[in-house]
């Protein structure tokens, strides 16, 4: 199993990788959503999580759009004319402000649809 390690001026923040639900930019800010519904606000752009992702050995991570990563081994559902992603447990849809959700481009999810539909989600070993 990895991990991300994330340590701040107050605290060190360790997740399995594999809770990741996804990542939402929020200014300067990112808020990391995890399968068992928390979430932690960390001061990282989103770019820092997309560079550590892309180190991983088994990436199962997308950044969809300006201001989104998910992690495909959470997603159910993508719905591209009603731009909505559904987790097991979480949604993100674009006409729903309380949950201050980013605009999901309808190019950026058809882009993750054609990805997930080449994605197979169980281990890879070498």
């Amino acid at each position: 199993m990895e991990w991300l390690k994330i340590t701040t001026s107050t605290e060190l923040v360790r997740v399995a990788v594999d809770e990741i639900v996804y990542i939402i930019a929020d200014g300067n800010y990112c808020d990391l959503m995890l399968a068992n519904g928390t979430s932690h606000k960390m001061t990282f752009q989103l770019h820092y999580f997309e560079e550590y992702f892309q180190q991983l050995q088994n990436n199962t991570f997308s950044r969809v759009g300006r201001s989104l990563i998910v992690n495909k081994r959470h997603i159910r559902v993508i719905n591209v004319p009603e731009r909505v992603i559904r987790f097991g447990g979480h949604t993100i849809d674009s006409r729903i402000p309380t949950l201050r959700m980013t605009k999901l481009g309808r190019d950026s999810l058809k882009t993750l649809k054609d990805e997930m539909t080449e994605y197979e989600d169980r281990p890879k070993y070498d």
